[in-house]
């Protein structure tokens, strides 16, 4: 595939996704398939950005490190859900976004093995990579959304299950805020990056 060709599954699950985010009230129909067509647009870039480095392989990072960063996230979600700093969900992370993305402080998306087949999911996090690289957000992913759904509970209005594909920690009102799990976060993906490692899986503890 060429660097700047858009694969045709991507035109088309871009689609779907659009579709979803009509049905769902998000977006309206116009506005969704706009979206579609950025989506798939990111994805082509998304490509050209993959052929750029192709053959450069992440270094593997050290167990303690990775058990630390793994340590620091569950902290990271403890603190920030007793503190409000919380947003879960794909389609509320993405209006976060759109309204105040200046306030986002740090990104997780997450999914199990059977949701590496939704493509329409896959798209939602293409988009969402793309804004926090552009906005300079760190983000990393979690394979196991169970163990979140272990650290942050259902939603505390409902009581039901939240959608956690998709988690923002945000900053908190109060000024001069610092977060030590956050700052370690924050080293860890900076020198995952070094090792051309953009999105870095984490492993939470059990």
């Amino acid at each position: 595939m060429g660097a700047r060709e858009v694969p045709s599954r991507a035109i088309s699950s871009a689609g779907r996704a659009a579709v979803a985010s009509e049905r769902s009230g998000l977006l309206s129909e116009g506005a969704a398939y706009r979206a579609a067509d950025g989506a798939a647009a990111l994805w082509g870039l998304a490509a050209m950005t993959l052929e750029e480095i192709h053959g450069q392989q992440p270094a593997p990072v050290g167990h303690d490190w990775m058990q630390g960063a793994g340590t620091a996230l569950h902290e990271l979600l403890v603190s920030a859900q007793r503190r409000g700093c919380l947003t879960a969900g794909v389609y509320e992370s993405a209006k976060l976004m759109n309204v105040d993305p200046d306030n986002v402080a740090f990104c997780v998306l997450a999914a199990d093995q059977e949701d590496e087949g939704d493509i329409a999911l896959q798209i939602h996090f293409t988009l969402i990579q793309a804004f926090c690289c552009e906005n300079d957000i760190d983000i990393v992913r979690v394979n196991d959304v169970a163990k979140l759904a272990a650290i942050v509970g259902p939603s505390e209005e409902s009581g039901e299950p939240r959608d956690l594909h998709c988690i923002l920690i945000t900053n908190p009102s109060e000024e001069g805020w610092k977060d030590p799990a956050l700052e370690n976060l924050n080293l860890f993906c900076e020198e995952s990056r070094n090792v051309n490692d953009w999105v870095p899986t984490i492993t939470l503890p059990e």
